[in-house]
């Protein structure tokens, strides 16, 4: 029987994970007086010795891929520590007859140790898709209400970019964006020459000094973490402004069980596993802001089941597990002949791109309901094992011929990889396994997944959109997608994107929704869900902005409710 330990402190709010949407609301709600708890299921970060910025492949191991490659499953050694696609002693599980993967942080910060920065604001159609084109439902909030936190974000945490007035991909507070290299202006006169509307791109990457942090050096490596907190990360840029007003506790190695409901019928208390001990302990608070990732929170509020709710907490509607999306993903890549010819020279710029492709054809037509945006690079960038793996499945030979067929070919690949919208659909969602438990005794998820035609329809378009542009700028393009098995035209499996959200979805109806506007949940009104997973509808822009920006507005507003007294 696990020692039950009670903490006698009453915090004003406890947070449960830190990365973007925890790390914010550590932030706003420190500075703004509150006494605040964040619990954290991983370790401490410490940058300058867990990040590995500018190590070179030969410094480690097996070059950073582990013992017979295993390493590279998990993108390398060299990634900063965020998280892990299999954790030991934590299992979930998928339904029969569907794909999902499930990428899982452990770490201070979360994901934002290691993610594409790209930073993009949602555009006024995506807050009323259904009014639209009658397909999902629209979110009880606007992109009205949404710009200023939007502003506020890009303010604090430097976003660079340009102003293009693309009603797809809305402009916002930018820092001068860096030079494009030679591939990506090849790739920008291709797009010209089909149509298709490329702009710089818009990264949580700083070209210039702010709050006290360095700007960029353009080593090319922001995917092993930033000493400099150059680019953004929630352990680096938010967390340690919280821990300076001296209102806040950090709590590591600290596994959320269970929210509990007192006597008075409100949340009163977090259940959670302390690791190192393996004792269930409780802390106590006023309010709760839920941010462990979206398909952890629902997993959470699932097991917070008492005699009040049954189904798990603020769960009276059933929605919660239910809408579960992530992007839909396809990619592919061409050889560029004229990048043979190319002298050597410093590749380096931000560890991302330089440039994008925002939807374009949003003023027709199409053959499926939504868009995509596209993200591309390639280049000299830094070898490393691995690089090679494809053009030896497409050469013949070995030894010194395939050694210099390599060295002709180093450079001259550019990759495309789109990322567009999900639909939400009935076969999508994440329930409670009966019959699993992790290491801690607590229930895991099951998922289920499918994807509809209009995404499959998608994909197909973007492998045909890959081609032109390939093909325009004189290169040959190169992708194993095929119209049929289980990856039609390239689609990933659910979850694979790292964009999962949607369930615990925000709306006016309480019956069909689980939290309202300012992502409070209607049954319990001291409870928030702040990260992904109370969006309504995917959009085909990465998330991380958007968490940011929703999390500061409902710390805004539970401040303000706090102090009426109202939770």
């Amino acid at each position: 029987m696990a020692q039950l330990t009670r903490s006698p402190k009453v915090y004003d709010v406890c947070i449960i994970g830190s990365g973007a949407s925890g790390g914010t609301a550590a932030k706003i709600l420190t500075e703004g007086g509150l006494n605040v708890l964040m619990l954290e299921a991983g370790p401490p970060v410490n940058p300058d010795k867990d990040f590995k910025e500018h190590v070179w492949p030969y410094q480690l191991p097996h070059r950073g891929v582990g013992v017979g490659g295993k390493a590279a499953d998990n993108f390398g050694e060299f990634l900063a520590p965020n998280g892990a696609w299999e954790i030991e002693g934590e299992p979930y599980t998928v339904a029969t007859g569907s794909r999902f993967r499930w990428f899982r942080s452990r770490i201070v910060g979360g994901r934002t140790n290691h993610w594409g920065r790209i930073a993009l604001r949602f555009a006024p159609v995506d807050f009323k898709s259904r009014s639209t084109d009658g397909m999902g439902d629209d979110w009880p909030i606007t992109y009205e209400d949404v710009a200023p936190y939007y502003d506020k974000v890009e303010s604090y945490i430097g976003v660079f970019g340009t102003k293009e007035n693309v009603s797809s991909a809305p402009d916002g507070v930018f820092m001068p964006p860096p030079k494009p290299r030679c591939t990506e202006n090849i790739i920008k006169k291709a797009c010209d020459k089909v149509g298709v509307i490329c702009i710089p791109s818009r990264l949580a990457v700083i070209t210039q000094p702010h709050n006290g942090r360095a700007p960029c050096h353009y080593c090319g490596q922001c995917g092993r973490g930033c000493i400099s907190a150059s680019n953004f990360s929630s352990s680096q840029v938010m967390i340690p402004y919280a821990e300076k007003t001296g209102r806040f506790t950090l709590v590591t190695g600290a596994m959320a069980r269970e929210i509990v409901v007192g006597k008075s019928g409100k949340a009163e208390a977090v259940s959670y596993i302390d690791k190192a001990t393996r004792t269930e302990k409780k802390v106590f608070a006023k309010a709760f802001v839920v941010g462990a990732s979206a398909c952890e929170s629902a997993r959470l509020l699932l097991n917070s089941k008492s005699s009040q709710f049954p189904d798990g907490l603020a769960n009276s509607s059933g929605v919660i597990g239910r809408y579960l999306t992530d992007s839909v993903g396809a990619s592919g890549g061409g050889v560029f002949p004229q990048l043979t010819k190319m002298p050597a020279h410093n590749h380096d710029g931000v560890g991302g791109m330089h440039m994008y492709m925002p939807w374009w054809k949003f003023d027709r037509k199409n053959d499926f309901l939504r868009g995509y945006h596209i993200e591309f690079g390639g280049g000299r960038n830094l070898p490393g094992v691995g690089d090679f793996h494809s053009l030896c499945e497409y050469t013949e030979g070995y030894g010194s011929s395939l050694k210099q067929r390599c060295r002709e070919s180093y450079g001259t690949y550019i990759g495309f990889a789109g990322r567009g919208e999900m639909i939400p659909n009935e076969q999508s969602y994440c329930e409670i396994d009966p019959n699993t438990v992790d290491e801690w005794g607590i229930p895991v998820l099951r998922f289920h997944w499918q994807w509809s035609d209009n995404e499959i329809k998608m994909a197909k378009d973007m492998q045909e959109t890959f081609r032109a542009i390939t093909e325009a700028a004189g290169g040959t393009y190169y992708s194993r997608a095929t119209p049929d098995g289980p990856h039609p035209y390239g689609i990933e499996d659910g979850g694979v994107i790292i964009h999962e959200l949607g369930c615990v979805r925000m709306g006016s109806n309480p019956k069909t929704s689980a939290l309202n506007g300012y992502c409070q949940a209607h049954d319990m009104k001291n409870v928030f869900v702040t990260d992904a997973a109370s969006f309504v509808s995917n959009p085909d822009k990465n998330p991380t902005l958007t968490i940011m920006a929703l999390t500061w507005r409902a710390s805004d507003y539970l401040m303000d409710e706090s102090k009426k007294g109202n939770l």
